[in-house]
């Protein structure tokens, strides 16, 4: 069967270094904070055009660190998606913070910005907005709104690191953003890992403190914080991926331009906005009656998946949470994913595509 995502076929064609980059780390052992984490925040910033790029644990713990930088109080509330991956919201409850839920888009299946602005309230801290299958949400407009209200911005930018805005890339458009390294997106580690982006001085000291257990020195703890610091070996395996993503990106489109010109016209696909470039970390289409579409798929050796099967305010701990998202709902039963990787053949993707074609 076609891989899903193909994390081996990249893993061989830089086998060696990722070997000599563990390897050094192995030598000098400096397993926490070592050289390496530094080179990879300086190479992130650089990509990025961010002036404080921070290296963190994993994309979940880069959102609780900047919600603790902002002083999320219990009660306070962040206005999120309710079509995203259910960390966004989690964090904002264990925080104590209260979590309100903004319907998507149909075309981009981002927040819609029209009805954050209705959500409003004197309790609002912050916005939070997911930049949903490497596509970045519509931030500009987002800061605007927050300005206007004295809000905080937080892009939950876990699948759209490498993508871009007309003027600036995702990661460095919010007053903070936070990204994910998990494997399987667009840029990952072998592990957990992820990272902070701001270019906000104060923020950004206030971040890194935060997120080794709020100490501004050795034992002098200022903030209540985490252990949310980024190991060496993730950082080591990151700086090497990091120099083949520009190329990755590149394929990643392709493959995304052979599928929308086989589709167009004839499924609906995620909407590019104008003057926006994907970071591909997923291609998703709409279809009716997909449990029966995903079934003659896998008949015809073509994997898929579904990012996301229900709303947050679906899942049983939210249960009887106030949610106006019509929108969110209904796409929530009718995407489905595709096989995306910047490795995958012309080969495989004719294969997806005339089993998609077959299957509508």
């Amino acid at each position: 069967m076609i891989p899903f995502i193909d994390l081996k076929t990249q893993y061989r064609n830089i086998e060696d270094k990722i070997k000599s980059r563990v390897n050094a780390v192995l030598e000098h052992g400096q397993y926490i904070m070592g050289p390496e984490v530094k080179e990879l925040e300086s190479n992130l910033s650089e990509f990025v055009g961010c002036k404080h790029s921070i290296g963190c644990a994993s994309g979940t713990d880069a959102i609780m660190i900047a919600l603790l930088a902002i002083d999320l109080k219990p009660g306070d509330e962040v206005i999120v998606p309710n079509f995203t991956f259910f960390a966004t919201a989690e964090i904002v409850t264990l925080l104590g913070g209260v979590p309100v839920f903004a319907d998507v888009s149909e075309e981009t299946y981002n927040i819609d910005v029209n009805h954050v602005e209705k959500l409003i309230t004197n309790k609002t801290k912050a916005i939070m907005p997911v930049s949903l299958y490497g596509l970045t949400a519509e931030l500009d407009s987002l800061m605007a709104i927050a300005e206007k209200n004295n809000l905080t911005v937080i892009e939950d930018a876990a699948q759209s690191f490498g993508a871009k805005t007309t003027n600036k890339m995702s990661c460095n458009i919010a007053h903070i953003s936070c990204t994910s390294f998990y494997p399987a997106k667009p840029l990952g580690g072998y592990g957990d890992s992820g990272a902070i982006f701001t270019n906000d001085d104060a923020l950004a000291l206030k971040m890194r403190q935060i997120l080794n257990h709020g100490q501004e020195s050795g034992y002098h703890h200022i903030h209540i914080g985490i252990n949310g610091r980024l190991d060496t070996i993730q950082a080591a395996i990151l700086i090497e991926k990091l120099a083949i993503f520009p190329a990755e990106l590149k394929s990643r489109e392709e493959v995304a331009k052979r599928y929308t010109e086989a589709f167009q016209g004839k499924v609906k696909i995620q909407k590019i906005t104008e003057g926006h470039t994907s970071a591909w970390a997923q291609y998703t289409i709409e279809v009716d009656n997909r449990d029966e579409f995903r079934a003659k798929l896998k008949e015809l050796n073509v994997p898929t998946a579904v990012h996301y099967p229900s709303t947050i305010t679906e899942q049983p701990i939210y249960k009887g949470t106030e949610a106006d998202t019509p929108i969110a709902t209904k796409v929530s039963k009718r995407v489905v994913s595709l096989p995306m990787s910047p490795y995958l053949s012309v080969e495989d993707q004719n294969q997806v595509i005339d089993a998609v074609l077959k299957s509508i």
